[in-house]
């Protein structure tokens, strides 16, 4: 149980570092981070795969036209949300990615009673609707939709939602989702080298090594999320899910020195207060089963 603990914070932790490594790498176009993203965790993944003598799975979930349609839909939800990440930290919106990824876990719930038809409790209609009514008031007060915010809870949201409905392991899965994309992302990159426009070889070595890292920086907190999340109870992991988000919006206001408005510190009470309600819901709920 400790261990697991362990291994999921350590998972969110590094999660929550993110917006240092894609900082670092600002100088590089967002898409191509992406590109160098994709092709390097497959490649990692291919190797982890290999050493767990999983194929097997791999191969069974894509003999299935369904299974294989769904795995490209998760691919694609989670491609626009490392896009959408990569961009906003390049952009100095790192604040508006902590909010995304607090309201991620409410959009979910939204989405299982619109798609899975699950049912909420009252507590949990309160709190979803209390995260909205921080949407709305912040929309009020800027008159800007945060699109960042959206996108990234969004789209993870989805990708969460696509994934429990495939049965493949977490590592075989993203190796999958990591294939479908890399044909596109390996060829973007080609073509980006031809018209002397890539980054990697052309801009000195410690952004080559920047580059490098886009892989094990995706597969080393997946595996870690992984061996936690199979050691702890579901509840425990559920809420240390907030420690990435939590990171962020530290790093944002701490290091990257980016504004908090009483308005936007406003939005975010109320999303803090939302999920507050959901959690201590889930907890009791967890203690009664």
């Amino acid at each position: 149980m400790r261990w697991g603990i362990g291994y999921s914070v350590a998972a969110y932790l590094l999660w929550g570092l993110f917006p240092i490594y894609f900082n670092a790498v600002a100088t590089v176009p967002p898409f191509q981070v992406l590109a160098h993203r994709i092709v390097l965790s497959f490649v990692l993944l291919c190797a982890v795969v290999v050493v767990r003598g999983n194929w097997r799975g791999i191969v069974d979930a894509l003999r299935s036209p369904r299974t294989a349609v769904s795995l490209f839909a998760s691919a694609s939800a989670i491609a626009a949300n490392w896009g959408v990440f990569i961009w906003a930290v390049d952009a100095g919106h790192v604040l508006e990615c902590s909010l995304g990824y607090f309201i991620s876990p409410l959009v979910s719930v939204v989405l299982g009673v619109a798609v899975l038809k699950e049912r909420l409790r009252r507590v949990q209609w309160l709190a979803v609707g209390l995260a909205g009514g921080a949407v709305v008031y912040q929309l009020a007060e800027f008159g800007v939709v945060p699109w960042v915010a959206l996108s990234l809870a969004g789209s993870f949201a989805t990708y969460g939602l696509l994934r429990k409905t495939v049965r493949i392991d977490p590592v075989g899965g993203l190796a999958v989702e990591a294939m479908m994309l890399m044909p596109v992302a390996f060829a973007f990159l080609v073509s980006a080298g031809i018209e002397g426009s890539g980054a990697f070889a052309a801009r000195g070595w410690e952004t080559d090594v920047l580059l490098m890292g886009a892989g094990p920086i995706t597969v080393l907190p997946l595996i870690l999320f992984v061996a936690g999340a199979r050691r702890s109870r579901l509840a425990t992991v559920g809420l240390l899910q907030y420690i990435t988000p939590c990171a962020h919006f530290l790093l944002a206001v701490a290091l990257f020195g980016e504004p908090v408005s009483r308005s936007g510190l406003t939005t975010f009470v109320c999303i803090w207060a939302a999920l507050a309600m959901y959690s201590i819901d889930l907890l009791r709920r967890g203690h009664r089963s």
